[in-house]
């Protein structure tokens, strides 16, 4: 990770950590980057969406300023989820896309998102060489002038293209289907009624009316216990929850129970398996992925990989495989015959595919998954890598492994962002992934690694 962004994009408090100075300097250099590499003299196009946090607004201007400065013509999409952006910037051949959006954080925190031409995450170097500008490499940068001067176009006509698409994929009417929708008071809020209702179903929606500081205010992907609520109040046959920009999605069975990007991956793997639709017969998951999925997936032929946390490494190692099916246990589901991020909405059309197409209720299908009981404890260290590489922790992680006997596992990571280490297990009960978190961290504070030893 770079010394501004991060995996999921430039994020910070708004006006504290990302000012619009920053997003200034990132329009000025995407709109002279992309434009010097058009030397037929077109114009470049970038189209920007975003959350509905106040300072998205803030932040959509600045980033306009610096790239009309620099020449480039911005299309303007507002409110809108994270995939929309990729979609439009990928059909509609823009050069780049920028999502503004900090995701499930709260709403004094924002985040610059930036796709290149595929819709796929921007390329490192590029990256790499946002921040050097930022720091003043090189000085300065041509300012265009005159009839090259840039402009900013209302494309909400973009965003309705998304909607239309996401009509598209569905198979079967939701005619007789009542369906509970969780908007987080983000991006969601401003499409995921309208497909729903055009595709025939029965909604019910909470946490659809932003006001600028609510997104994610106790409530959305974050927050599922509002969902389990609202499907077990109003007798709803599904729900679904979604993240502030609508990357990720949750599921509520029609009992109530939460079922998790693990399981959802495991559904609809499972299906596209039996419809010849699961290119080399893999799922792309995480280190996080419970044991459960990866035992499901055994017993159904179904192969898997793992990869570091974060969707873009799971879009990664798609793009390197060549499968059609990835994610994470957060929601982020990444379906490539659709898109090229996770994308919430389009997650949970697949999986009413699923329902409508099996006719069986959500509790069945994902209750052939047994999710093991999981412990997470993050703990705060002196040094990171001489914590993940202390021959007595290795040794406490592999003999804590050993008395599993592989029916759980241990895993030691250091946070991307904080001072800590993530210890986590998964066992088959409660208890005993809590002594076998105790004791790791017992190893490492007897090796005078965490904070308080």
């Amino acid at each position: 990770m770079g010394k501004y962004f991060g995996t999921d994009g430039f994020r910070g408090e708004a006006n504290v950590e990302l000012t619009p100075m920053h997003a200034y300097q990132v329009g000025r250099y995407l709109g002279w980057y992309y434009g010097q590499k058009h030397t037929d003299g077109a114009r470049c196009q970038i189209a920007i969406g975003k959350d509905t946090r106040r300072s998205s607004y803030m932040l959509e201007d600045a980033l306009s300023a610096g790239l009309t400065a620099s020449g480039a013509d911005v299309y303007l999409l507002h409110v809108t989820p994270t995939p929309s952006v990729a979609y439009v910037v990928r059909t509609e051949g823009f050069d780049a896309g920028i999502m503004i959006s900090a995701s499930h954080n709260p709403f004094y925190d924002n985040g610059i998102k930036l796709l290149n031409g595929n819709g796929e995450k921007m390329e490192e170097s590029v990256i790499e060489a946002i921040e050097a500008w930022i720091d003043g490499t090189p000085a300065e940068l041509p300012l265009a002038r005159r009839e090259n001067i840039g402009r900013t176009t209302d494309f909400s006509a973009g965003r309705h293209r998304y909607i239309g698409h996401l009509i598209s994929l569905a198979t079967r009417s939701f005619k007789n289907v009542k369906v509970a929708l969780d908007c987080a008071n983000g991006s969601a809020s401003s499409i995921a009624k309208n497909v729903f209702d055009a595709l025939g179903a029965t909604t019910i929606v909470i946490h659809a009316e932003p006001n600028g500081t609510n997104i994610n205010l106790g409530c959305g992907s974050t927050h599922i216990e509002n969902l389990i609520e609202i499907v077990k109040r109003e007798h709803c046959d599904i729900g679904f929850a979604f993240d502030g920009d609508a990357d990720r999605c949750l599921a509520v069975d029609e009992n109530g129970e939460l079922v998790d990007g693990d399981r959802i991956l495991y559904i609809c793997g499972k299906y596209m398996k039996q419809r010849g639709e699961l290119a080399n017969n893999r799922i792309v998951t995480t280190i996080m992925s419970n044991l459960g999925l990866y035992k499901a997936l055994e017993r159904e032929g179904i192969a898997y990989e793992k990869t570091k946390v974060g969707d873009k490494y799971v879009y990664e190692e798609m793009q390197r495989s060549g499968d059609r099916l990835g994610g994470e246990q957060s929601g982020h589901i990444i379906f490539a015959k659709y898109a090229t991020t996770g994308d919430g909405m389009v997650t949970a059309l697949k999986l009413m595919e699923v329902l409508m197409e099996t006719k069986a209720p959500l509790s069945r299908l994902a209750g052939e998954v047994t999710i093991y009981p999981q412990r997470l404890k993050n703990v705060a260290v002196r040094d990171k890598a001489a914590a993940e590489t202390n021959a007595a922790v290795l040794a406490a992680v592999k003999r804590e492994e050993a008395a599993l006997a592989g029916d759980g596992r241990v895993l030691l990571r250091a946070s991307g962002t904080e001072p800590v280490i993530r210890v986590m297990v998964e066992a088959s009960s409660e208890a005993l992934c809590d002594e076998t978190v105790e004791r790791l961290v017992g190893v490492l504070a007897a090796e005078g690694l965490t904070l308080e030893s």
